[in-house]
């Protein structure tokens, strides 16, 4: 299948009663066929169903007269390859996953193919519905938890509004980080919200100059560990936007969730298996 030259983004009416999505698109657009079921499959058609604008990806689907659709197609973003995420416990009303380097915790409005949400919802079983309740950078690898109904949703996100989630990485640094046998914390805001990070040394490597941190967060801003690792002066190895690029994928991973389940109303703790950590062999 050859490249477009640019991406294409486009909004097409129906002029007539019960056109199918396919044939709007493709006569609108000038794709063919099999494009266009490709982008509907990768979550690249939106429309606007009872006020509300959706992902569509049913080519049969038939239309009023006056419906608007909308598509963003990318031959980039359509041929990349989702990487393979892994269950780690299903628990029934929310399940964790090991999201690996690479795979986004959701889509953009470009396609959702490529993201853990997307792939949950199409390779969990039972089938259910999957919530997003938290995010993990693209980047990073680790443990991710999704919600499988609107109540539960509701309720593990409170559990993240209100720090009431114990957040644990391993972030591997450049440079022969001191924190003493306490440990340190960086409170630097960001964007003028608090940000919270509390370090310790896991280990260090003298000759490649690195060290293994510990880290535990009370808040979650966005990239709030490579920001203060890296306004600390110990960039992450791999971190392409707060350090310098490197052969390895970004050394940040997400190892360990606790909470106290509000559905079990107990204490549950979930640990990345000790291969897919970056503690050394």
């Amino acid at each position: 299948m050859t490249e477009l030259a640019s991406p294409i983004k486009l909004q097409v009416t129906a002029n007539d009663a019960d056109q199918t999505a396919l044939d709007l698109l493709s006569s609108g657009s000038g794709l063919s066929k099999q494009r266009i079921k490709d982008a509907m499959n990768k979550g690249a058609v939106w429309w606007t169903r009872k006020g509300k604008t959706v992902r569509l990806r049913r080519a049969t689907q038939t239309l009023d007269k006056g419906a608007s659709l909308q598509l963003f197609y990318d031959t980039h973003v359509l041929a990349r390859e989702p990487e393979i995420p892994s269950l780690i416990a299903d628990a029934g009303r929310y399940s964790v996953w090991f999201k690996p380097h690479g795979l986004l915790s959701q889509g953009s409005q470009w396609g959702d193919h490529c993201s853990i949400l997307r792939w949950a919802e199409v390779h969990l079983q039972p089938k259910r519905a999957s919530f997003l309740v938290h995010r993990l950078d693209g980047d990073a690898a680790g443990l991710m938890l999704l919600a499988h109904d609107a109540q539960s949703a509701a309720r593990l996100s409170q559990l993240f509004q209100e720090h009431n989630i114990q957040k644990y990485y391993q972030a591997r640094v450049r440079g022969l980080m001191l924190l003493g046998a306490e440990g340190k914390t960086l409170d630097q805001p960001i964007e003028g919200k608090s940000a919270v990070t509390h370090l310790s040394v896991i280990n260090q490597d003298p000759v490649a100059e690195q060290t293994l941190l510990d880290v535990r967060i009370e808040t979650g801003r966005k990239h709030q560990i490579r920001r203060h690792l890296a306004d600390a002066g110990h960039p992450i190895i791999g971190d392409r936007l707060y350090g310098s690029t490197s052969k390895l994928p970004l050394q940040l991973v997400a190892y360990h969730l606790g909470f106290i389940c509000p559905f079990a109303r107990r204490e549950v703790e979930y640990v990345l298996p000790v291969e897919k950590q970056l503690i050394p062999d």
